[in-house]
């Protein structure tokens, strides 16, 4: 597969599909690729069929139905299933990446998946996690704020979205998803006891 080709589609489909960004400062592109980044790392320790977890994980976040009436991931894989054919791409691997690409928003399924399909699940679910998810919170606290914004306000956030955040560990599918999840966790209760320290 040529990859140069499938990333230059997905930049374009994700600048073009008409999805609103939550945030000024939130790339659709840019968590894609460190999904991309991620899944990648997570297949070195687990396993499965690279080619299928790589092209799925760029190829995820592809759809948007802007009246909303279909899921993102439903019109994205049928997006990547005509892409793929275009790239004249085996017809059985194209239902394989397709499938996780259908499948990889239902983090709460107790149905029995791919290896392949956990680790995109999981490389999703860990991005904005961590480190990056503090830097999210001090942004949309900017954001939102205005003239209001502050580094009070900012721990707020970022405790509150601690919280909400740490029992979604059990989404993570795999076993190393569920570590490097925890490491994130770990990470931001760590930020927040240091942040208290200098901030009261």
């Amino acid at each position: 597969m040529n990859y140069t080709t499938i990333i230059e589609y997905v930049k374009e489909q994700t600048e073009t599909n008409g999805r609103p960004p939550k945030y000024p400062f939130r790339d659709r592109f840019e968590h894609t690729m460190r999904v991309y980044r991620w899944a990648i790392k997570l297949q070195n320790k687990l396993g499965g069929d690279l080619e299928i977890i790589s092209l799925a994980a760029l190829l995820h976040d592809v759809g948007w139905d802007e009246k909303e009436e279909i899921s993102h991931a439903v019109v994205g894989a049928q997006m990547a299933a005509d892409f793929l054919v275009e790239m004249d791409y085996d017809p059985a691997k194209i239902g394989r990446v397709c499938e996780i690409i259908r499948r990889h928003e239902d983090q709460d399924t107790e149905d029995e998946l791919s290896l392949e399909c956990q680790i995109v699940m999981d490389a999703d679910l860990l991005d904005e996690l961590g480190a990056i998810g503090v830097l999210w919170d001090a942004m949309a606290t900017a954001v939102e704020g205005g003239d209001q914004a502050s580094y009070k306000r900012a721990y707020s956030r970022i405790r509150q979205y601690y919280k909400i955040n740490v029992p979604k560990r059990v989404r993570a599918k795999t076993p190393e998803g569920k570590r490097e999840y925890q490491r994130r966790m770990d990470f931001v209760q760590s930020f927040i006891a240091q942040l208290e320290r200098e901030l009261f």
